[in-house]
């Protein structure tokens, strides 16, 4: 299974405010967008929703920002993915009303599946936000990571 970008997205930003939660001023969305080099109208529309989904507190105007309305060690992964995940029918048989598959009677893959699919949330709701993120040294902001360059081919010899 993948994550959409959309969760993907959604978890970067609920590890960058728990790294940054003990900051006097809250983070910011243009902040985190620089950071992670993610479209900063793309990052307002997850935090929209992260607040109605009641994980984060924002605030307009100048000071404003973003802090956890939940406290990391209580946000759990699984919930945040069951939560921002669209589909999670890894085959057209999860989905009784779109299964076309004419084995589906005497396959056991549907099953196999949802046995993986189940152990794969089980473990991500054996995690929490607090989990994943240790805190920042002296409260320097994360910054993008440079790219790493090529690594250059070995010269052969006698070539």
């Amino acid at each position: 299974m993948r994550l959409t970008q959309w969760t993907d997205y959604s978890l970067r930003v609920l590890m960058y405010c728990a790294v940054h939660q003990q900051r006097e001023q809250p983070v910011t969305i243009s902040e985190i967008a620089e950071a992670h080099g993610i479209s900063r109208s793309h990052l307002t529309k997850i935090v929209m929703t992260l607040s109605a989904l009641g994980y984060l507190e924002t605030t307009r105007g100048r000071g404003g920002g973003l802090r956890l309305l939940v406290p990391a060690e209580q946000i759990v992964l699984g919930e945040v993915v069951r939560q921002t995940e669209t589909d999670f029918n890894l085959v057209e048989c999860f989905d009784a009303a779109a299964n076309q598959c004419r084995i589906a009677g005497l396959c056991g893959l549907k099953h196999v599946l949802a046995d993986a699919l189940g152990a794969y949330l089980a473990k991500l709701d054996a995690v929490t936000l607090a989990d994943l993120v240790l805190p920042p040294p002296l409260e320097q902001p994360l910054r993008r990571m440079p790219r790493a360059a090529p690594a250059k081919q070995p010269q052969r010899a006698g070539g």
